[in-house]
């Protein structure tokens, strides 16, 4: 990510809260507005409102999970005009409404979302490995079909691996719609350093935007890594991704296949 870039998505995340057009944005990002937009879809794949609105659901979803103040304020706080087009917002984007979403983390946790209904004939599947950065222990990772380069709304379908250090993880996506996808994967984990303030890490990965035909399969290499101050956040309600101690890597199962899980993702974290 170029500077410029880097500048634009500082200033973003810093007044989030507060009225701000593409005019202001490009000018922190010390470019003309039209050379600026280019270059920020170039290097994050989305626009700069785009980015400033998936900042502004995450905030929330931080303040919805962190504090007891109510939906209304929350919205307004984190930078929307009306209660309603932050409700919808965040209902699209993280897959539940704001209210639903504190419940159900109070009270349990998001399960993988089930297959998309279709037959055979119009489904393929995406297939290949994670590749694990070094330096931390075992991790479940979620990985899921999506129809924007942000992980929001749900996926046309979702998996989780569990991998170990070192170790290639191979992982299938199946009942894919035949259609163009974006492959994306998150995981928090432990670093394998002993100090304390190391251990808790946002891993991010991507297998870029591929092309899925129905009846066939479609490979993306996934290489994550350690999530980048700038980088698009996490808006969609994560099932749990704490790891089991000692777990063994194993296959990616299909979404019907795996345990509901008891707890989202803390996104306390710039996910």
């Amino acid at each position: 990510m170029n500077s410029a870039v880097e500048r634009a998505t500082e200033y973003i995340w810093q007044r989030y809260s507060e009225p701000m057009s593409l005019n202001d944005i490009a000018r922190a990002a010390i470019l003309s507005r039209f050379h600026f937009s280019r270059t920020f879809r170039d290097a994050t794949g989305v626009s700069p409102g785009r980015y400033l609105s998936a900042v502004r659901i995450h905030e929330a979803k931080r303040l919805l999970l962190t504090t007891p103040m109510n939906i209304t304020d929350i919205a307004y706080l984190v930078g929307f005009n009306s209660l309603g087009s932050f409700s919808n917002h965040f209902t699209d984007s993280v897959g539940v409404a704001p209210g639903r979403f504190r419940s159900i983390s109070a009270n349990g946790g998001f399960a993988l979302p089930a297959p998309r209904p279709g037959s055979p004939s119009t489904h393929g599947t995406v297939r290949d490995l994670v590749i694990m950065p070094d330096g931390y222990l075992d991790v479940r990772v979620y990985l899921g079909a999506f129809d924007t380069p942000i992980v929001q709304r749900q996926p046309g379908s979702a998996v989780i691996v569990e991998s170990s250090p070192g170790e290639p993880c191979p992982y299938r996506l199946p009942w894919v719609p035949d259609g163009t996808w974006f492959i994306h994967a998150v995981a928090v984990a432990d670093s394998a350093d002993p100090e304390p303030w190391t251990r808790r890490t946002v891993l991010v990965g991507t297998g870029g935007r591929v092309r899925v035909r129905a009846g066939e399969a479609t490979r993306a290499r996934i290489i994550m890594r350690p999530r980048r101050p700038g980088d698009l956040p996490t808006l969609l309600a994560l099932p749990d991704l704490e790891a089991t101690p000692g777990l063994q890597a194993q296959p990616s199962l299909a979404s019907s296949s795996v345990p509901a899980p008891r707890r989202p993702v803390s996104p306390t974290v710039h996910q």
